[in-house]
């Protein structure tokens, strides 16, 4: 009965919320239910037909869960995803209680869910998931997670009580990430770049680990891709990068970190016997998740949207941003420090803001830590004279717009509840 009842009130808040627009349904339906049974999720997806598919990491979760869906779905057009980008307990059994019907049963093939990164354990129990991917990992909202080593500790802790019948897929060039692979019981497969025409020219600022995960000696650096992805060795205890078994494809995204949302999702379709022919044609399809260089057209003039909320992510979209099309662009960067952004925003000193300082036209900066990041823009010597504060984020977007002709773009970059915010402005609808 407690099954039947956590179903029903679900669907009753889902309805209310959506008719009443209140948002997507995406979280209060899933917290509700597990109030009353906490077991829902387990029960839920014990149903699919194939299983459930995990995604973790710091950036790349949203990119990765919908290339999968993309791949897969040409076979299995029932897959169930948490698509808003809900990945805590309450999004999965949101998301599941939605696709379910009123007697709590589901016929979907599939579950493929991104998790946050203190979530991945629950999750890993709950689930029992046919493949886990890690991505990788970077510092962020420390406030809330707290260093890296102690995720990386915890991921290792529940990814050793998995089962054989798991399939771990792990990011090669990431120390922390590669070194959860060691002493797993289930099959490990990792992916990872070669190309080393793409190592930067030094170094960044922002790098979160230096420091081999295994012996804790600093590790010796060949090249690095972004902050400290690339090849790496330790010199003490021998630990070194393990060999990509996927480590090239052709890429639907611009930037470095989609060349690794990409291959990840890939190798997982490879995996599972998805033929490369097909996997190419549906990434030929493929269309970016909301925030994730989402591009909206409004009366003619283009919005691209480029989620940044840490360090390393926020330095590879502007590197991304540099090399997209036009010399000198508009570019809005809005900065919260909401729950979902975390409090602290001391990072925004470990970004390279100097990245764009020659392409960019005009800068609007609006958030609630708005003068902030100004003031970050500052030391980053920004020329005033191209540099507007705008408080009200409706009149930023609004003079951005203003500002660029016809079928040019208007770059956004948002931390995550500024681009909720930038679509709801736009699109006049909440997600979560």
């Amino acid at each position: 009965m407690k099954r039947l009842l956590a179903i029903w009130l679900g669907k009753i808040i889902n309805f209310i919320s959506s008719m009443g627009k209140f948002g997507a349904g995406s979280t209060w339906p899933g917290h509700v239910s597990l109030k009353i049974n906490p077991q829902i999720i387990s029960q839920l997806t014990s149903q699919l037909k194939k299983g459930t598919i995990l995604i973790a990491g710091t950036n790349g979760k949203t990119t990765t869960v919908k290339l999968i869906y993309q791949i897969l779905k040409e076979e299995n057009p029932d897959i169930i995803i948490n698509d808003s980008g809900a990945n805590l307990l309450n999004g999965f059994a949101s998301t599941l209680i939605n696709k379910s019907d009123w007697l709590g049963k589901i016929k979907a093939s599939w579950a493929v869910f991104e998790t946050d990164e203190a979530t991945l354990p629950l999750a890993l129990a709950e689930t029992e998931p046919k493949i886990v991917i890690i991505l990788n990992l970077f510092r962020d909202q420390l406030d809330r997670y707290g260093e890296i080593d102690l995720i990386a500790e915890k991921w290792q802790q529940a990814l050793k009580k998995l089962s054989l019948e798991t399939t771990v897929i792990l990011n090669a060039d990431d120390p922390h990430v590669a070194f959860l692979g060691k002493g797993l019981r289930s099959r490990v497969f990792y992916f990872g770049l070669n190309d080393k025409n793409l190592f930067l020219a030094k170094m960044e600022h922002a790098v979160d680990t230096v420091y081999c995960p295994s012996c804790n000696a600093k590790l010796d650096f060949e090249g690095v891709f972004f902050s400290h992805l690339g090849f790496w060795s330790c010199p003490g205890c021998r630990f070194s990068r393990p060999t990509p078994n996927l480590f090239v494809w052709d890429y639907p995204l611009p930037g470095t970190y989609n060349r690794y949302n990409t291959l990840a999702a890939v190798l997982a379709a490879k995996i599972l016997g998805v033929e490369d022919q097909k996997i190419n044609l549906s990434l030929q399809k493929f269309k970016p998740a909301f925030g994730r260089q989402e591009k909206i057209n409004l009366n003619g003039k283009n919005v691209q949207i480029l989620l940044s909320k840490n360090p390393a992510g926020f330095n590879e979209c502007l590197r991304t941003l540099k090399d997209f099309p036009g010399q000198k662009k508009t570019v809005l960067l809005v900065l919260n420090d909401r729950i979902p952004d975390g409090r602290d925003i001391s990072w925004i000193w470990d970004v390279d803001f100097e990245i764009i300082k020659e392409n960019v036209s005009s800068l609007l900066v609006s958030g609630d830590r708005a003068f902030e990041l100004a003031l970050r823009l500052k030391y980053a010597d920004f020329p005033l004279e191209k540099t507007e504060v705008k408080t009200d984020l409706k009149e930023a977007l609004q003079k951005g717009l203003a500002e660029i002709p016809k079928k040019e773009t208007f770059y956004i970059l948002p931390t995550y509840s500024a681009m909720l915010e930038v679509r709801k402005i736009l699109g006049g609808r909440k997600i979560l």
